[in-house]
């Protein structure tokens, strides 16, 4: 099946969520044949990049999917990419070339308790998949932001609870996440867990699931969002190679 076209997607407002996360509303006439229920979907910004000389695309997260608009969230870093210089710097009235949406990365259902993992990347997939879990679920999330003050509330299931983990320099230090999460109760019953930060966590990570826990496919999923000190063009190639040493 071929992919869709790429849509003009109008900026319709902006907020600062928290010191380091940046939120920006799209929406206007191409979003009207969007596909229903795209929370936690992906798409791909169609951004300049300056520094290039040339447009490139980004991998983001629909965090939030109404009628008319869609919210995407964007990690604010001291090394500024070309998606959040333009998060940034966009105003209402801008446009904005979007792909997508892809396929939606959830939790696999159906498991006595949960473990969602991510850094602030990973947040707004997080929150989707809190959102969408039915109330009687529970587990744990296990999240890292930059700061206290990004510290989110969150709509989740009542007996699902969430452990905050404040690391200043993601990507630079993997230990913070991976102990908190090392430090888990493993319930009993069978566990869905739903991982993404990091490459060097996300490896660390993939490692206690399958190696120390026996996790497989079938009750987990895992991924890194990005690679400290590469763009997103090189980090893919790292996930493929990554994945290809793997099988």
């Amino acid at each position: 099946m071929a992919r869709p076209e790429p849509r003009q997607l109008d900026v319709i407002a902006k907020r600062q969520v928290t010191p380091n996360m940046l939120r920006v509303t799209l929406g206007g006439p191409g979003l009207a044949d969007f596909p229903d229920d795209q929370t936690s979907a992906y798409v791909k910004l169609r951004l300049p990049d300056q520094a290039a000389g040339r447009d490139v695309v980004r991998t983001y997260t629909v965090r939030s999917h109404r009628s008319d608009e869609i919210d995407v969230d964007f990690a604010l870093h001291e090394e500024c990419g070309p998606a959040t210089l333009w998060a940034m710097n966009t105003r209402p009235g801008d446009s904005i070339m979007v792909g997508g949406p892809g396929p939606r990365k959830l939790v696999h259902p159906g498991a006595d308790w949960y473990l969602l993992v991510g850094d602030m990347t990973a947040l707004p997939a997080i929150s989707g998949n809190l959102e969408l879990l039915a109330d009687t679920a529970r587990g744990t999330a296990v999240i890292e932001v930059m700061d206290e003050a990004d510290i989110q509330d969150l709509e989740k299931p009542p007996h699902l609870n969430i452990e905050w983990v404040i690391n200043p320099r993601p990507g630079h230090d993997s230990v913070p996440l991976v102990e908190r999460v090392r430090s888990v109760a493993w319930a009993p019953g069978a566990a869905s867990v739903w991982a993404a930060c990091e490459f060097t966590s996300m490896r660390q990570l993939r490692d206690y699931f399958r190696t120390e826990r026996g996790l497989s496919s079938g009750n987990l999923y895992i991924s890194s969002y990005w690679k400290a000190g590469l763009t997103e063009d090189n980090h893919k190639i790292a996930k493929r190679e990554d994945a290809n040493a793997m099988a």
